[in-house]
């Protein structure tokens, strides 16, 4: 069974395919986990973009998420290299689940939640990632001038 990917690392599309607020997590994600510098990194990123004090709250709900992932989840989430351009599949729940937190779909949220972790831990990890979503949702906000917004949730998709 050499050279299989694990199921939660096999890719499953592509970072620039995601919302800003969703591979902003994936990103966060993979940084979190790649060692103290690249936490510093995360700091200074909520930091810069949220001012201390906000930014220390951002960071905590995201550190508690990351532990409570870390000590509870059914499996250790797989994920891709920092600067790697695929989303793996636990990125892409990890994504998706915080994607709903940001936007206040706590449902959706929790149910996500539960495939990561014990149902008696999921209601805190999607209160968790809910504070962590808005707090991405505040960074990526800030359109440039002239850029189009995206279409509301009702309006008409077209996938293929």
């Amino acid at each position: 069974m050499s050279g299989m990917v694990e199921r939660g690392g096999a890719p499953v599309g592509y970072l620039s395919e995601l919302g800003p607020v969703e591979a902003g997590a994936v990103l966060y994600l993979r940084l979190w986990n790649d060692g103290d510098a690249a936490r510093t990194e995360v700091w200074s990123d909520f930091a810069r973009h949220l001012g201390s004090t906000e930014g220390r709250h951002a960071l905590g709900a995201f550190e508690e998420l990351c532990a409570l992932c870390a000590r509870h989840c059914r499996r250790p989430l797989m994920r891709h290299h920092v600067t790697c351009k695929c989303l793996g599949a636990d990125e892409s729940c990890f994504a998706t689940f915080i994607g709903y937190a940001s936007e206040g779909q706590r449902e959706d949220a929790l149910l996500l939640a539960m495939t990561l972790v014990r149902p008696d831990i999921a209601p805190i990890l999607a209160a968790l990632a809910e504070e962590f979503g808005l707090a991405l949702r505040r960074m990526t906000s800030r359109t440039p001038a002239g850029t189009p917004r995206k279409a509301g949730p009702n309006a008409p998709r077209t996938l293929h």
